[in-house]
């Protein structure tokens, strides 16, 4: 079949990353058409890049998984009633969200509104902060996050004894080089309200520096000399996946939060993930498990997620867990569970 196309390939005629490529895969909404035995390597079908971009442009708007893939399956009509159901749903929102902040307003007597901000500098850092939370203060830890620039993409990731955070970006222009530096974590904690009000960034290493250069101005942080974690290795390293869930990342959140004890146990099941004694409907596959965290090891790594759902991705009760999202870039995190009874 010499007309398919690799992942990459396929990936950049769709706008689209190749780990996000392999989330919607992992998903059941765009499989490859091939997948090497022996390498592993996925293949596609030109004939696939109009599903790709549906499925991109259902995402932008907001569309959760299980209701893209009614949208795939469904007659012209029935997909449209769905898409208008959904985009009825966010008017709601933002018409609620306006009722709210015109009411906060009132109380504080202003009506000045918060600084516009542009999209490059904002993505950015968001995207730090989602990482940043699998950093650490322990001196037996390296506390820094690793960025890596290709022309295709940027990784972001960080990782302490119980987590792992990596994010993939794809940069406004591509770059003409591959280069990569580990940045003080503390240090990029700072820069970020200053990052976030930049239009635009441009990112370089000037000896052992790492330079942000904004619209007017440049800010500097620390490189970490130490040589940064196989995080690649890692992820590579792990089991194969027991048992999958997708299910609301807000829902998860919310019951996590709603917790008054430091461990949580999940159970996953058939159809519905339960946390402690609350239930919340989930796409299970495969055998039911269960596992124990720690609160402030799980709510990071699902409250950072991108996009409305969270793929659990579980090889046992006492290997980490695998917690993915992907919409405008991906990221994944390593979550280790606590010791427990599992089944």
């Amino acid at each position: 079949m010499p007309d398919l196309l690799t992942i990459g390939a396929f990936a950049r005629r769709c706008g689209l990353t190749a780990s996000a490529l392999r989330f919607y895969a992992d998903s059941g909404l765009v499989r490859p058409v091939r997948v090497d035995e022996e390498s592993g390597y996925r293949y596609y079908s030109p004939g696939q890049i109009s599903a790709a971009l549906l499925v991109r442009r259902l995402r932008e708007i907001g569309l959760p998984l299980e209701r893209v893939g009614a949208v795939l399956a469904a007659d012209p009509a029935e997909a449209s009633r769905i898409i208008d159901d959904h985009v009825a749903g966010l008017v709601s929102q933002v018409q609620q969200a306006r009722e709210t902040a015109a009411a906060v307003k009132a109380t504080l007597g202003s009506t000045a509104s918060a600084p516009s901000v542009q999209v490059t500098g904002p993505v950015f850092a968001a995207a730090v902060e989602q990482v940043l939370t699998a950093t650490t203060q322990d001196p037996q830890v390296l506390n820094g996050v690793h960025l890596e620039v290709s022309p295709e993409a940027i990784v972001l990731t960080a990782t302490d004894r119980y987590r792992l955070s990596t994010r993939t970006l794809v940069p406004a222009e591509p770059s003409a080089s591959s280069w990569s530096a580990t940045i003080d974590a503390d240090d990029l904690r700072l820069a970020m309200p200053w990052t976030r009000r930049q239009h635009e960034l441009h990112l370089s290493v000037h000896g052992g520096e790492f330079r942000f250069q904004g619209d007017s101005t440049v800010r500097a942080c620390r490189t970490v000399a130490d040589e940064f974690p196989d995080y690649r290795l890692m992820l590579t390293s792990l089991p194969e996946v027991l048992t999958r869930a997708v299910i609301s990342r807000n829902a998860l959140v919310g019951c996590l939060e709603r917790q008054n004890t430091a461990q949580v146990q999940l159970d996953l099941s058939a159809a519905a993930v339960r946390v402690g004694a609350e239930s919340i409907p989930a796409d299970v596959a495969g055998p039911p498990i269960s596992l124990s965290f720690a609160v402030s090891t799980l709510h990071p790594a699902i409250s950072t997620a991108v996009g409305p759902d969270v793929m659990l991705d579980v090889a046992g009760p006492h290997l980490p867990v695998v917690v993915r999202s992907a919409d405008d870039g991906d990221l994944t995190t390593l979550a280790m569970p606590v010791k427990g009874n599992g089944r």
